[in-house]
């Protein structure tokens, strides 16, 4: 395809804007150097970025030997950005800033799963969220339940909304005059590690698996969301033990069935029962309130029900990484969720789990840890959408 002037505009003053959020002080001259653009080219588009208020200039720059330039930077707040996580039992917002700095948060709880009247919470949530800020709004992000058709902008089945085939991002898009991006609640989870986390700028490869009611995994591949029409990353559905339990996807033995937190703790409860003297008893004052924090307890303490319980999750978990591996090659898996509070020995019976069945020289290149952006993950990551296309970045 042909390269247009209008075109060629767009690409340079998106590698300038790069140039400048990532040397966050950087001068002009620096700037014709590291892409390769003319001094000319590089002043216009600077000028033009100073003009939108999406640069502006600081102090003088180190001397190489010259007339020391000016320094240039993205303020933090050129823009707002708006993140939202839909696939909690509340709807959570925020308004970001280009670093990943949440300045508003809002939390509206779902009452009802009736599919109109989530629609009209999502409505209400994002018309706070819109009156927060006075800074510019780049978009809003999602992150949704579900399988998610991220180019059309679909939500095509969320369960607890009672939303199936939803066109939310059209909706969205009509009522705001805004950008809108979404995608599945654990591919912005990974978006998010990548683009504001503490894994490295040189790793641009990370595949998180989110474990809570549910179990899924959000893929990052040269910093681009790996997804399909019908989403990306059910990992929560592949079967990891057979003939086991009855999944709610009709199958037997799901990764869900043995991973989830809802599995660990009816497992557990199930172990309680038929074992009185077991310690799960002792940390709950009844089966039917053991919770993961009574089995962290437990398991911490040694209790042999609630060891069994965390290995065969670990173990489960161990498979589903090494299948990951084996496709992808050596990678950065983290997990996040409910289940890493059974801290680094859960880590180490993934990590086990997982050497065992792929190559070793795979095995020793791959590293297994936590997330680090804890309960904000999806809304960084939703609002990360907006950022390499709106802006260039990442």
């Amino acid at each position: 395809m042909k390269i247009t002037p209008a075109h060629a505009r767009i690409q340079n003053q998106q590698l300038i804007l790069k140039t400048i959020y990532d040397g966050n002080g950087i001068s002009r001259a620096q700037i014709a150097r590291e892409t390769k653009l003319t001094r000319p080219t590089v002043s216009n588009v600077v000028a033009n970025l100073i003009e939108d208020g999406l640069v502006e200039e600081g102090g003088l720059a180190e001397s190489l030997g010259g007339r020391r330039g000016i320094t240039l930077r993205v303020p933090d707040d050129a823009r707002h950005l708006i993140g939202l996580d839909l696939a909690r039992g509340d709807f959570r917002g925020a308004i970001i800033n280009l670093r990943g700095e949440i300045i508003h948060r809002i939390e509206l709880p779902l009452k009802s799963n009736d599919g109109d009247k989530a629609i009209a919470l999502v409505y209400e949530l994002l018309d706070q969220l819109v009156e927060s800020t006075d800074r510019p709004l780049l978009g809003i992000g999602i992150g949704a339940p579900g399988p998610v058709d991220v180019v059309k902008g679909v939500m095509h089945h969320a369960v607890n909304l009672n939303w199936r085939d939803i066109p939310l991002r059209d909706l969205l898009q009509d009522r705001y005059q805004l950008p809108v991006y979404i995608a599945n609640d654990c591919q912005v989870a990974a978006l998010a590690e990548i683009t504001f986390g503490k894994v490295g700028d040189d790793i641009r490869n990370l595949v998180l698996v989110n474990i809570g009611w549910g179990v899924g995994a959000g893929i990052v591949i040269n910093n681009q969301l790996l997804h399909g029409p019908l989403g990306a990353g059910e990992i929560g559905h592949v079967v990891v033990e057979e003939n086991g339990n009855l999944c709610t996807c009709g199958n037997q033995g799901c990764l869900e069935t043995v991973a989830s937190s809802r599995a660990i703790i009816q497992r557990a409860q199930d172990l309680a029962q038929q074992n009185p003297s077991s310690l799960l008893n002792q940390f709950s004052n009844s089966i039917e309130d053991i919770s993961l924090d009574t089995i962290r307890q437990a398991f911490q303490n040694g209790d042999s029900d609630a060891n069994q319980v965390v290995y065969d999750a670990g173990r489960s978990l161990g498979i589903a990484a090494a299948n990951l591996v084996g496709i992808l090659g050596s990678s950065r898996i983290f997990f996040a969720g409910s289940v890493t509070c059974f801290g680094d020995q859960l880590l180490e019976i993934i990590r086990i789990e997982m050497n065992k069945r792929v190559l070793p020289l795979t095995a020793n290149a791959t590293e297994i840890g936590f997330a680090s952006l804890g309960s904000n993950n999806v809304l960084l990551g939703a609002s990360a959408l907006l950022l390499p296309d709106e802006l260039g970045l990442l």
